[in-house]
């Protein structure tokens, strides 16, 4: 069975995006792991250290155990996103404990975030951490650069962000970096951000957001490696798909169809929930992203 680097691997050779849904509630699995099935696609179905600490994911045991119960290996794959070194409010996390946690249980691929550190501190965290998963043949995402968004307080404004390249990956650096950690695939900041994780903004609508393409074919060329986006939801679709013929394999969704679960379970209960994100998840991966399909060519 192709394990997630080779598939990864695939992808970008293919210009195929692989979604990577966020699951910030164990429940939003089954729903998930149905769509991408139908589609015959392929997704990552990933857990976040923020989403059980700021929504109700509760545990990487408990978002394992429910991927356990509809494990589908043809469709699905499980990866343990963003655990940081330095959280989203400033303090320090015990990213070693997390992370040999989801090895131990079986994740299938994890991402070390070292990116508020300096570039010294980033790669030695990553290098760190992909020591510990290639020993057990696990491939590992790190970032680099700044993919704001889940920080306290207001962001500035986002053509302010875009105009001024405010915290894109820098080019050198990320050749250094995948250099010196050692990395599967990177991270890349090159215009988009992360949804709100906390009070009202959590459950606003984000802002369009849109990739600066030439920055990031010029991060591709230089790699050569799977690179990913984070902050997928409300990115300019174009932007996305072009993204993907500029190394772009990974795309995180998040914000956008926990949306969808936490506004229809509040109105309408768990079976309509289900159904909603059902709905959501395939248009997602039939029309916005046309990836429907991408089963048959990503693990041949």
């Amino acid at each position: 069975m192709k394990n997630v680097k080779d598939i990864m691997i695939k992808a970008r050779e293919e210009k195929i995006l692989i979604p990577a849904m966020n699951t910030p509630y164990p429940e939003m699995m089954k729903p998930i792991i149905r769509a991408v099935a139908d589609t015959n696609s392929f997704a990552l179905i990933e857990v976040a250290r923020v989403e059980w600490e700021k929504f109700g994911a509760i545990s990487t045991e408990v978002i394992y155990r429910e991927y356990e119960k509809h494990r589908y290996p043809e469709h699905v794959r499980l990866h343990l996103d963003h655990v940081p070194v330095i959280d989203e409010d400033g303090l320090r996390v015990d990213y070693r404990s997390i992370i040999q946690t989801a090895l131990n249980l079986g994740y299938e691929s994890v991402m070390i975030d070292a990116s508020r550190l300096d570039l010294d501190g980033n790669i030695a965290a990553a290098k760190e951490v992909v020591n510990i998963a290639h020993a057990r043949n696990v491939p590992v995402e790190a970032e680099l650069g700044a993919v704001l968004g889940h920080e306290a307080g207001p962001l500035p404004p986002y053509e302010e962000l875009f105009s001024t390249g405010k915290g894109f990956t820098d080019i050198d650096e990320a050749i250094r970096f995948v250099k010196e950690s050692g990395t599967d695939w990177l991270s890349v900041a090159v215009g988009s951000i992360h949804g709100a994780v906390s009070g009202a903004a959590a459950s606003e609508k984000k802002v369009t957001a849109r990739i600066n393409q030439e920055h990031l074919a010029a991060i591709d060329k230089a790699l050569g490696i799977p690179l990913v986006l984070h902050g997928g939801s409300g990115i300019d679709l174009a932007n996305v798909r072009e993204a993907a013929t500029h190394g772009i394999s990974k795309l995180n969704i998040g914000t956008d169809i926990r949306q969808v679960w936490e506004k229809t379970l509040a109105s309408s209960g768990n079976k309509a929930a289900e159904d909603a994100l059902y709905e959501r998840v395939k248009e997602i991966i039939t029309d916005e992203l046309q990836v429907a399909g991408s089963a048959a060519r990503l693990l041949v």
